[in-house]
């Protein structure tokens, strides 16, 4: 299961999802910090099987959890080449132009 939240905004759409179990999580490597806080990320507890439909529809989108963003490799939103990690955790941006 994965949170998801949809914003709309104007023209834009902006999409964020993680992993359920790093939800309101913080993890940290060298300079770079990652926190995976409730007020953004939460919302919507789905299968990872929604996360498709979402990212289509999307202009915008955070995505945070190893799950959450080798689904959006595999469905071909995102280059695996453009996937940061921090202490073992994925995190990808989207942004349609």
């Amino acid at each position: 299961m994965i949170y998801t939240n949809v914003r709309r905004s104007q023209k834009e759409i902006l999409v964020t999802a993680c992993d359920k179990e790093i939800l309101g999580k913080k993890f940290s490597e060298g300079d770079v910090y990652l926190k995976v806080s409730k007020g953004f990320y939460e919302g919507d507890l789905v299968s990872i099987k929604e996360l498709s439909k979402l990212l289509s529809n999307a202009t915008i989108a955070n995505l945070t959890g190893n799950r959450v963003v080798e689904e959006a490799i595999n469905l071909g939103f995102v280059e695996k080449e453009h996937v940061m990690e921090v202490s073992g955790v994925k995190h990808a941006q989207l942004v349609v132009l």
